[in-house]
């Protein structure tokens, strides 16, 4: 294994740390309260606006494990999930007549 690829190895074990130990658990936190109607605080969005920012750069090292894959796409999923909830809440705390969905376009 070429000193690089140590490295990257080694980038790659210190990033997975933080999603389980950090991310994860604060993501999960999150989820469960949009889930309950909540909407997200300062604090919340400034965690998603570091998560998709750290995201879209580590993009490419990724792309080189494809074994974890499957565990990207979850995260990726969770994230979706928080912010589709998100908006909701938002639109619902807007429009309560509208039972939180915005109206079919057309």
């Amino acid at each position: 294994m070429s000193h690089n690829e140590a490295d990257d190895v080694g980038v790659v074990v210190v990033l997975l740390n933080r999603m389980s130990g950090q991310r994860l658990p604060r993501a999960l936190d999150i989820k469960a309260r949009v889930d309950r109607g909540d909407r997200l605080e300062d604090f919340d969005l400034r965690f998603l606006e570091d998560v998709f920012a750290e995201n879209a750069t580590e993009l490419p090292r990724w792309e080189h494990h494809p074994e974890l894959n499957g565990i990207i796409a979850k995260m990726f999923h969770l994230y979706h999930e928080i912010t589709a909830q998100a908006l909701d809440n938002e639109y619902q705390g807007m429009h309560p007549a509208m039972g939180g969905r915005p109206p079919a376009p057309g």
